[in-house]
């Protein structure tokens, strides 16, 4: 599949994300002739182990810090992440449910990234808001950009960087406070390919909302 990268808005000190930083950030891929189209959605959760009883020890293999991703362009998937263990998994949606009847794991709250889908040549950029789901305030900003042609990490990392260069440029002109920032996460460290995967794509969601959450907490 097509190489991702996704970056997060980086307020500068002493400001927060708004609306109107958004709504000036989608201008920016319109003034590079992006051409837009359709909506586009994700959805990360984090999960609990389920204790019957308050008292009861969790066993040691039982994570606590696992979370779901749910990608638009793999509805039928699910994709779980436990950082401190380095571990990526692929599932069925179904596995919800099961999760659900055997009382393992709860969500206990979820974030969603949602927003608009622009054209642009070979590249295909997804601007879009983090809202939590259970309020209606704007906790970030996202900015997901998907290059059709190349599926390879290592061969599309200079037309990537590239491409950023002139997105930061164009950003920039508008004196917006804060910028856009891109994490490489270790992919290998997840036992993950130079070949670009879905599961790529959730480690890189996992590490945004890593950084979202420390910037929320300051």
């Amino acid at each position: 599949m097509p190489i991702k990268w996704l970056l997060h808005w980086q307020p500068n000190a002493g400001t927060t994300v708004n609306t109107q930083i958004h709504t000036e950030i989608t201008q920016c891929a319109e003034s590079i002739n992006g051409v837009k189209g359709g909506r586009w959605k994700a959805t990360f959760s984090y999960y609990r182990p389920i204790q019957r009883v308050q008292t009861m020890v969790l066993p040691p293999e039982c994570s606590r810090d696992l979370m779901g991703i749910s990608l638009q362009e793999q509805p039928n998937k699910l994709y779980f992440v436990i950082r401190s263990q380095r571990i990526v998994l692929e599932a069925d949606s179904m596995i919800q449910m099961i999760m659900d009847k055997l009382q393992s794991y709860r969500a206990r709250g979820s974030v969603t990234f949602e927003g608009y889908q622009y054209q642009l040549g070979d590249f295909q950029l997804r601007v879009g808001k983090v809202i939590p789901n259970s309020q209606d305030n704007l906790r970030g900003i996202v900015l997901e950009v998907e290059y059709l042609p190349i599926s390879s990490l290592d061969k599309s990392r200079q037309i990537m960087e590239e491409f950023l260069d002139v997105w930061q440029e164009t950003v920039s002109k508008r004196s917006l406070p804060g910028h856009f920032m891109h994490i490489d996460p270790n992919f290998v460290e997840y036992g993950l390919s130079d070949h670009y995967t879905s599961q790529h794509t959730a480690i890189q969601y996992v590490v945004v909302m890593g950084q979202l959450l420390v910037a929320a907490k300051n």
